[in-house]
């Protein structure tokens, strides 16, 4: 099992079920469903920040490497589990992707409850942000702000996403991959990130192995990343290596886009946000990557159980 950080507790919860020969899609969706439901999680589902308007729209893709098939759903509203619908979308439609009202169609019309997503928490940090966005409107903050400390600081651009991505090899050698978000917050709404874009937050191949993403999304879809990945994979490139060439090709493209948008790279002529690359081949060969900085990222192998490694960063 390999994934983000977060998928640490759903791992020490699954890994026991893999082990015993169990399916890596059903491994992989139930260890980011401990996220998607988790209130005090600001980065996925439950307890998310909202888009701009206040509301929480979701993403989520899930991909079967056995079967070769996917699904997802985008910019669905008011339902706790959208891995769970994404994978109604790929075992029980002929489509790959529903997005809008759509999907919350789909979901209700197969059981899934209607669920307030917003917390009181996250409330609070929206109207923060609302009200100190701009000094040209009429809305004013309070004049002090207690709930600082117990809400949070108000994330700033780069800072402003959150997903759960996990791959899984079975012992029998079937991969399967899921990633679920909120989204980017404060977003524009309608807004749909590469979580729920097969190929861009998350790619498998029953012949090769599987690749999921974090950070910011629009770079993971303009590079088509966790397909990249698959495809270097193919071409016998290390999971290490795969991951950074994407990474590399993710710098150089930024630097060209910087040209009309220049906020999306630092002084340096570094990105000035992150990405983050989760990547496993059918050997068990594993890697997690990323632009710059420390972080860690979750794995769990025979060699050691589910743990925290240390995400091997292209630029130091």
């Amino acid at each position: 099992m390999v994934g983000s950080a977060n998928a640490l507790p759903g791992m020490e919860a699954n890994w026991e079920s893999v082990l015993a020969g169990g399916h890596p899609l059903d491994a992989a969706i139930e260890t980011v469903k401990i996220v998607e439901a988790d209130p005090n999680d600001a980065s996925v589902g439950l307890g998310g920040l909202p888009n701009e308007d206040g509301v929480m729209q979701l993403d989520a893709a899930c991909m079967d490497g056995e079967t070769h098939n996917s699904g997802a759903v985008g910019a669905i509203e008011n339902i706790l589990h959208p891995c769970e619908v994404a994978r109604l979308v790929m075992e029980r439609t002929d489509h790959c992707q529903i997005f809008g009202e759509g999907a919350y169609r789909f979901a209700r019309s197969h059981g899934h409850p209607h669920t307030e997503l917003l917390t009181e928490k996250a409330r609070r940090r929206w109207i923060r942000w609302k009200e100190s966005m701009s000094d040209q409107d009429d809305r004013l903050p309070p004049p002090k702000e207690p709930e600082a400390e117990k809400h949070g600081s108000l994330p700033t651009r780069f800072e402003r996403h959150g997903t759960i991505h996990c791959s899984v090899l079975s012992t029998r050698g079937q991969v399967a991959c899921t990633t679920t978000t909120s989204g980017l917050a404060w977003k524009i709404p309608g807004r749909v990130g590469d979580s729920s874009i097969v190929g861009a937050g998350l790619y498998c191949d029953g012949e090769v192995g599987s690749a999921g993403s974090t950070g910011r999304g629009e770079a993971a879809i303009l590079s088509c990343g966790s397909h990249s990945i698959i495809e270097l994979l193919r071409q016998g490139k290390a999971p290490i290596d795969a991951g950074h060439e994407v990474l590399e090709r993710i710098v150089r493209q930024t630097q060209r886009m910087a040209q009309w948008q220049p906020s999306l790279l630092k002084a340096d002529g570094r990105p000035a946000f992150n990405v983050h690359f989760y990547i496993l081949d059918l050997r068990g060969r594993w890697a997690g990557v990323g632009l710059s900085g420390h972080a860690n990222f979750a794995v769990a192998d025979r060699d050691g159980g589910p743990r925290h490694e240390k995400i091997v960063p292209l630029l130091g």
